[in-house]
């Protein structure tokens, strides 16, 4: 079973190489259609690793910041091929440097923070707002900060809710579970199965009480849990 699904990774990583391949050149080819390229290039790739996606909620068509917990590769891969809009995805500078999959993140215009700049945030900021008003593209974001190898999530980073409160933007919480079984880059192993995405009900922050951050965290803490006693499913 374990060779198995090593060997499943592997085959799974060559298909994200694969259509990352072919989805590069085309972003730069057709600036205009990113978002449709972005979205079923990805929903290729799940259905060439044998993955079904689970829906559960649904997506604000007003949200503007999608904040998610993260295991990996597969939770970005998801989003994009269940939500037929154009994501503006916030990474690590570094990402945008990886050879091959940084030219992705370039080609599709993703937005690049530096954690060691302490005007990051100030950049991060503005680059956000520029997405919303000027492109209309939501932002999405893992508070964490980084992929989580446990069940609990990591302690959330202030930096989503500087910007969601500065902006007065419309949040909405997303819980995948699931994910690490299609890909799990820390065992480089897959062993197949649904990915759920639980859209959880979003938050004006320009209403939302003080504590409306900490709230977040504890009920897709909570979600997770239940996720996992309910049907096995760990995040």
């Amino acid at each position: 079973m374990k060779i198995f699904a090593r060997i499943r990774f592997y085959y799974s990583a060559f298909i994200i190489s694969l259509v990352v391949s072919v989805m590069i050149p085309l972003l730069k080819l057709f600036p205009k259609s990113k978002g449709k390229i972005l979205h079923y290039g990805n929903r290729t790739m799940m259905a060439l690793m044998f993955a079904k996606i689970e829906k559960v909620g649904e997506p604000d068509p007003k949200a503007d910041l999608y904040l998610l917990n993260h295991q990996g590769i597969v939770d970005i891969i998801t989003m994009e091929a269940l939500l037929p809009i154009n994501m503006n995805w916030v990474a690590k500078r570094e990402l945008f440097e990886v050879p091959w999959f940084g030219k992705l993140l370039h080609n599709a215009d993703m937005i690049a923070i530096d954690r060691s700049d302490k005007r990051g945030l100030i950049k991060l900021l503005k680059d956000v707002k520029r997405s919303i008003e000027e492109s209309d593209r939501p932002v999405a974001l893992f508070p964490e900060g980084t992929r989580a190898k446990g069940q609990k999530l990591l302690p959330f980073k202030e930096g989503a809710r500087f910007i969601a409160e500065k902006l007065n933007l419309v949040v909405q919480p997303v819980v995948v579970v699931g994910s690490k079984r299609v890909v799990n880059e820390h065992e480089k192993t897959s062993i197949g199965g649904d990915v759920k995405v639980i859209f959880l009900p979003s938050i004006d922050t320009s209403k939302a009480p003080k504590d409306w951050y900490e709230k977040l965290r504890i009920q897709m803490q909570e979600r997770i849990d239940e996720e996992l006693s309910n049907s096995g499913t760990s995040r």
